[in-house]
C-alpha cells in the first residue's frame, strides 16, 4: 500500500513538474538566425560565404501604426555565426526586424540601411515550436573576393553580372 501511494505521489509530481517546465517554456519565443561576411557582394549567401563570430545584432519590434519602439533586444554571434534572442511577451500586432550593428571584422563592416530580417513573432499564428528562424543578415566586403565568377556560375547567374 505504502509503495502504491508513494508511486502515484510519484506521478503527480512528475506531471505536474512538467507541466510547470512546459508553461514555463512556452512563455518566451526564441529569435534564432545568422549573420555572414557577402565576400561576392551579390547580397545572398553563397559557396564562398564566411559566417561571422562574434557579429552584434538588434532585434527591434515597433507598433505598426505609430512606429513607437515597443522592444529592443541585441544579441551577439557564436562560433557558427548563429545569435538566439529570446523575447517575452506577445507581439502580434508589432513589426520586428533583425538587423546587424557591428562587425568584428574590419574588411567585412559595410551594412546597408535595407539590411534587415522581419519576424513575426506571436503564439497565434499556427507554428508549434517557440523558435522563430529569421533570414541570415550580412556585412559587405569593400571588393568581392577571388573565386565569386566560379561561384556564380555555379548558380548559374553569371551572365547577370
Amino acid at each position: 500500500m505504502a509503495t502504491k501511494y508513494l508511486l502515484t505521489s510519484l506521478a503527480v509530481a512528475l506531471t505536474f513538474a512538467s507541466l510547470l517546465a512546459y508553461t514555463h517554456a512556452t512563455d518566451a519565443l526564441l529569435v534564432q538566425g545568422k549573420v555572414y561576411c557577402d565576400t561576392c557582394r551579390v547580397g545572398f549567401e553563397t559557396k564562398l560565404t564566411e559566417y561571422l563570430a562574434g557579429a552584434k545584432i538588434v532585434l527591434e519590434c515597433r507598433q505598426r501604426e505609430t512606429g513607437q519602439l515597443t522592444f529592443s533586444e541585441e544579441g551577439v554571434t557564436d562560433a557558427t555565426g548563429t545569435y538566439l534572442i529570446e523575447v517575452g511577451g506577445e507581439h502580434e500586432e508589432d513589426i520586428c526586424e533583425v538587423r546587424p550593428t557591428k562587425s568584428p571584422r574590419p574588411d567585412c563592416a559595410d551594412a546597408a540601411a535595407w539590411e534587415k530580417a522581419r519576424v513575426l513573432l506571436t503564439k497565434h499564428n499556427g507554428a508549434i515550436t517557440p523558435v522563430r528562424y529569421v533570414n541570415s543578415v550580412a556585412f559587405t566586403k569593400k571588393a568581392a573576393v577571388h573565386g565569386c565568377v566560379d561561384a556564380l556560375k555555379e548558380l548559374g547567374l553569371v551572365d547577370l553580372f
